[in-house]
């Protein structure tokens, strides 16, 4: 949920993969390390450092104000993915190597203020101030806009709609399968209610790839517990990366990253992903995890296999799309969305490779790709029902660094 600042700041009307990508993304934590420095020095906590707004850490901001430093970093990873650009696009190139630079003036940077006012008087003026026109609307992942009908485009084969497109209005079509049992399709297709209840708990092994592993393979362990505990601990050469859920709180390690706090709390659209990854082992109570479930989507395909899509609200007011092969009714894609200053930033995760665990299908692949990069997940092995230590879920110790390899 936002600030009161930030739902002044979208009534009046607003206005990162493809961000090129470890460039790009590492440019953000180099931001955000900024941030939390400026804090520690002058003895803030972290509490207090969540309390913080953007413009008052950073310097020079002179049109997203009223932001907390989260949202302004989620903006512009917005803004990089609407025009395919990472940062030293927009910002100065000796920023990659001098972070103070990012403070600089750029004709890119100033032309983007403009752009963001424009598009904010649009939505004011048409829209009463919703984000229904945004920087993407036009851009399109391109550095500029076209102006120019192509005759390629309308003779030729239309770029496929982006399956992933909310829709936030509409009505259930005729003949379509209800939310209940395409869902209730999904429990049995997994193994049925009983199956799913007797699940109680997995540790799982196997291997992940990412932008922190500069295109290697790294061994990862995932422990869950139901209803709705989950951590999944990364073995860099430099340092565990962990994340966990423990049913109400998140917390990542920053190793792998820039970030100078050796143990990051999640918040907003990244707490809710903790959150609904956790259900997501356990989906017994799938239909209790969302509000607001809704159907009736146009005929889409996946890997040219035809799927039901299902649409709820997040506790956080954002929408999530599941996407359920037809044939099988096991879900295989699932859209969730953290809202930004100007826009909706989405995180897509493609599951695969169903195996039978204890009477229950688990996949043993998933690709997680958002607007900072992607990541790769393959289990190797399952093993159900195990004690776990409860500190497996707590607020994790902070990790000691390893010196990678040469």
């Amino acid at each position: 949920m936002h600030s009161v600042e930030q739902r002044q700041f979208f009534r009046d009307g607003n206005q990162g993969e493809r961000m090129n990508t470890q460039l790009g993304l590492r440019s953000l934590f180099v931001l955000t390390a900024l941030y939390l420095l400026a804090a520690s020095a002058s003895g803030q906590t972290v509490a207090d450092q969540d309390r913080q707004m953007a413009d008052k850490i950073f310097k020079n901001i002179q049109v997203l104000r009223g932001l907390t430093v989260d949202e302004f970093m989620g903006t512009m990873g917005f803004i990089a993915a609407s025009l395919s650009m990472n940062c030293i696009d927009c910002h100065v190139a000796s920023s990659a190597s001098d972070v103070t630079k990012f403070a600089e003036d750029t004709p890119v940077k100033q032309t983007a203020r403009k752009m963001i006012l424009m598009v904010k008087s649009i939505n004011v003026a048409n829209f009463g101030g919703n984000q229904t026109v945004t920087c993407y609307s036009c851009h399109r992942g391109s550095e500029r806009p076209k102006a120019i009908p192509s005759l390629a485009d309308q003779y030729g084969t239309p770029p496929p709609e982006d399956p992933d497109e909310v829709e936030i209005q509409g009505a259930q079509g005729a003949g379509a399968l209800s939310e209940d049992q395409i869902l209730d399709k999904y429990i049995q297709a997994l193994g049925g209610a009983q199956h799913l209840v007797e699940l109680t708990s997995f540790v799982a092994k196997g291997s992940y790839e990412g932008f922190d592993t500069d295109g290697d393979k790294v061994p990862v362990e995932i422990f869950a517990k139901a209803p709705n505990q989950r951590t999944t601990v990364v073995h860099l050469p430099e340092g565990d990366s962990i994340r966990s859920y423990d049913g109400r709180s998140g917390w990542m390690t920053s190793t792998g990253t820039l970030l100078p706090l050796p143990v990051l709390e999640l918040t907003g659209g990244d707490l809710d992903g903790g959150r609904l990854d956790a259900l997501i082992s356990f989906p017994a109570q799938i239909k209790q995890a969302l509000t607001g479930w809704r159907t009736g989507f146009p005929s889409t395909s996946i890997d040219d296999n035809a799927v039901d899509v299902v649409q709820g609200t997040s506790p956080d007011n954002t929408p999530v799309k599941l996407y359920f092969d037809k044939k099988s009714g096991l879900l295989v894609r699932l859209v969730r969305y953290t809202d930004t200053a100007i826009g909706l930033n989405p995180t897509q995760i493609d599951y695969s490779d169903y195996r039978d665990v204890a009477g229950v299908k688990i996949p043993f692949h998933w690709v997680v790709t958002w607007t900072d990069g992607r990541s790769t997940t393959e289990l190797s092995s399952v093993q159900p029902n195990l004690q776990i230590d409860p500190s497996k879920f707590s607020k994790p110790s902070p990790p000691p660094r390893r010196v990678a390899a040469p």
